[in-house]
């Protein structure tokens, strides 16, 4: 088999593939009818606009969230190049603990964490 045929038959067959696929969506289908009205998500009748806005206490629970986020995001390579590094692994992520620690601390003091 050529290069040529080999590539047009790579081709057929993802094109039959998205066929498939857009022809399952299709089949699978609830209707055409506009879902405006309809609930979304968890079946029960939406209470306000969907663009509504938040409680300015969320941006502070959503950096918290971050900030313990980004704690896990640089943790786990760190656990995977720890024994390579050595103590100094040890003493800088635990330098990376303490800075977090004190934002928590902060933001627990200035009252970040009460809710009402």
């Amino acid at each position: 088999m050529s290069g040529t045929t080999a590539a047009l038959s790579l081709l057929a067959v993802a094109l039959v593939a998205v066929g498939g696929v857009y022809g399952a969506a299709w089949a699978a289908r609830i209707g055409s009818g506009a879902p405006d009205s309809a609930p979304f998500g968890s079946g029960l009748e939406p209470t306000e606009h969907a663009v509504s806005r938040f409680h300015v206490r969320w941006y502070t629970v959503t950096m918290l969230f971050l900030a313990f986020d980004m704690e896990m995001v640089f943790m786990y390579p760190w656990t995977r190049v720890i024994s390579a590094m050595g103590p100094s692994a040890v003493i800088e992520m635990f330098v990376f603990l303490a800075v977090l620690v004190t934002g928590v601390v902060h933001a627990w003091r200035e009252g970040a964490l009460r809710w009402t």
